[in-house]
C-alpha cells in the first residue's frame, strides 16, 4: 500500500471513531430535561390529552399567541379555555 492510501485509511478510522463517541457533557447539558416524543405522548395520554389538529386563519392564530404570551401560558391552554367557554354556553 502506498503511504497516501495508509493516511486516508487512518483519517477515515479517526473520523469514524469520533462519530461513535458520545458528545462531551457540556454539549449534552439539559438534554434529558425534555422528554422524547414517545415519552411526551405517554405523558399527554396520562393527563387525558388528545392531539387535535386544525387549520386556522393566520390572524386568529396571531391573536391566540398574543393572548397566550400575555397570560404567560401555552397556546394549548388558551385554546382549551376558549373552547370550553364557547361550548359550555351553547351546549
Amino acid at each position: 500500500m502506498k503511504r497516501t492510501q495508509l493516511e486516508k485509511l487512518s483519517a477515515a478510522r479517526i473520523i469514524a471513531e469520533s462519530k461513535k463517541a458520545a458528545p462531551p457533557g457540556r454539549y449534552a447539558q439539559g438534554s434529558t430535561a425534555v422528554p422524547d416524543r414517545r415519552e411526551q405522548r405517554r405523558l399527554d395520554r396520562e393527563r387525558g390529552l388528545v392531539p387535535f389538529a386544525v387549520k386556522l386563519d393566520g390572524e386568529l392564530v396571531n391573536r391566540l399567541r398574543a393572548v397566550a404570551q400575555e397570560r404567560k401560558v401555552g397556546i394549548d391552554e388558551v385554546v382549551g379555555e376558549l373552547l370550553k367557554k364557547a361550548l359550555g354556553s351553547s351546549g
